[in-house]
């Protein structure tokens, strides 16, 4: 009887599915990113019908796809969920058996920034860690909560966001199929739901004078090559007539500090590891350009000192693993927040051509030195790693995207200066630099190459205003945004951490269900009140000690 039950209702989804039947929920979550699973984790835990839309077949986001070393630099200020799936990861890693071939004890002296014991159990934390064990984890703590996980599911970018007096009712997906909600968090790096809701943004910089900033909008950098002397930048060596390489702007195309379009490099932050057993070998991409390598190559005989971990970032992570950063290509991000789901894919397969290619070059290009060369050939890709996707990670690193322009926008402001101002009604805390990685390659009017775009700058850990969580009243009343959230270019270039998303999202689940007990009332009109105490009771940190 219960198999012929449970059969039925089966087939009862089914054709609901098919006939593109929707269900209603409390809150649906669009986006499977870290900040999206703990948005439906903490609803399902305050008792929320909860769906979290998956547009592929993982969960996790960058967090589960190759960005394991952590950007925590102050992870006794990580509270609430988010520390609890660190603190799992720590337990996992306390088993035997989860070292294959390793031992644990070196690894941790080896890594001790990046895991922390503690005096008692409520402390241990760890946040370097392989990309399957925490989806693994994720989707525990996701069955545990009761969220009804739906995989590839994708927004219809062509359809009409439903609405009625400002609030949404209703998404529907490509395949057809609608989800209805009283409340909808967009937790995508891209903000597809927000701004198919009417929700304004932006994408791109700023100009300084916006929000009267100091580090927006565009941004010469130092020059590419050796002591101010620069690499040719054109495809001849020192031949303008040949015509510039790939990614090259030949010149400014804007004052400094005036606003413009583009986005930081993005890059997919890959696992390698140098055992043997669980190693494959790097080949040459079907999409190799060499001309993309030519001004590292250049740069490389220029200083030929120059050590594999200056160009590429090897971070350890368990069982002779790493998490490998900076395969940023400069300048093929610009199209992707706007792009439909075929552009994507494009700039995506560019983006994954270019960090092979990168690895490749790097073993094999005779221009690279015998002792860089030599160190790369220890490193492929582990069998044991995305292996629904040729051992890749499936999912590009977007540093950032579309941006919300709410009632309250977190800027420069909020972070540093002598006049720093504090940002009203806190929901967590962020403690990274200001990060943003190069934006362009650029030639100056003096003939040099340049860097564009970049910024780096400690900052205190400061808090993110549950404000710019929500869009403006007249725009939408039940969407909370917690990836694509209403901050300038700089502010963000600091907040785009993973494990600040992951408390935003938290914060804005419980947004979401208090004002579903409050007689469905917009977010904009959620008691802080209410909202800090429940924080507070989940053991989020939103006050700097």
């Amino acid at each position: 009887m219960n198999r012929y039950l449970g059969t039925l209702a089966v087939a009862i989804i089914c054709t609901m599915q098919a006939l593109g039947i929707q269900k209603t929920y409390d809150l649906v979550v669009y986006g499977e990113t870290a900040a999206g699973v703990v948005a439906a984790i903490q609803a399902g835990r305050m008792q929320q019908k909860v769906a979290l839309i998956a547009r592929g077949q993982h969960v996790g986001g960058m967090v589960t796809s190759g960005l394991t070393a952590t950007d925590m630099n102050r992870n006794q200020l990580v509270g609430g969920v988010t520390r609890e799936f660190y603190q799992r990861i720590y337990a996992y890693y306390e088993k035997a058996n989860a070292w294959r071939n390793q031992d644990r004890e070196s690894f941790m002296l080896s890594t001790l920034k990046r895991t922390y014991t503690g005096k008692n159990d409520s402390l241990r934390m760890q946040w370097v860690y392989e990309s399957h064990v925490a989806e693994e984890i994720l989707k525990e703590m996701l069955e545990e909560a009761s969220v009804e996980l739906i995989f590839g599911e994708r927004l219809d970018l062509q359809a009409e966001v439903r609405k009625n007096k400002g609030y949404i009712s209703e998404i529907t997906m490509e395949s057809g199929r609608s989800f209805g909600g009283k409340m909808f968090i967009d937790a995508t790096y891209e903000g597809d739901l927000m701004a198919r809701a009417g929700v304004s943004y932006i994408v791109g910089r700023e100009a300084n004078s916006a929000y009267k900033e100091t580090l927006n909008g565009i941004r010469m950098n130092h020059v590419i090559g050796s002591d101010e002397k620069s690499v040719s930048p054109y495809v001849e060596v020192g031949n303008p007539a040949s015509g510039l390489l790939p990614y090259i702007d030949g010149e400014l195309w804007g004052a400094p500090g005036t606003a413009d379009g583009r986005t930081q490099a993005y890059c997919y932050r890959l696992t390698l590891t140098d055992d043997p057993a669980n190693r494959l070998e790097i080949t040459k991409p079907a999409g190799y350009n060499a001309h993309w390598y030519e001004v590292l190559a250049r740069k490389l005989q220029m200083q030929p000192e120059t050590t594999l971990q200056q160009i590429i970032t090897l971070t350890p992570m368990p069982n002779r693993k790493t998490d490998t950063n900076h395969l940023d290509f400069f300048g093929a991000s610009y199209d992707y927040a706007e792009g439909d789901y075929t552009e994507r894919q494009q700039i995506e397969q560019l983006h994954k051509d270019y960090a092979l290619g990168m690895l490749w070059f790097l073993a094999n290009d005779p221009r690279v030195t015998d002792t860089i060369r030599k160190e790369m050939k220890n490193w492929g890709l582990p069998k044991d790693e995305f292996l629904d996707t040729e051992h890749f990670p499936y999912q590009i690193y977007v540093r950032e995207a579309r941006r919300m322009i709410g009632s309250y926008v977190m800027t420069e402001h909020n972070i540093r200066g002598e006049e720093k101002v504090e940002a009203p009604q806190s929901v967590g805390l962020a403690t990274y630099a200001l990060d943003c990685h190069f934006v362009s390659q650029v030639v100056d009017s003096t003939g040099r190459l340049r860097y564009e775009g970049t910024m780096f700058e400690g900052v205190k850990p400061y808090p993110v205003s549950y404000q710019a969580l929500i869009p403006k009243a007249e725009e939408c009343k039940n969407l909370l945004v917690p990836i694509c959230l209403s901050s300038s270019h700089v502010a963000y270039s600091s907040i785009r951490m993973e494990p600040v998303y992951m408390q935003l999202g938290q914060a804005a689940a419980t947004a979401a269900a208090l004002a579903l007990k409050n007689e469905n009332k917009a977010v904009q009109k959620v008691s802080y009140e209410k909202l800090r105490d429940q924080l507070l009771k989940d053991k989020q940190i939103i006050a700097v000690p």
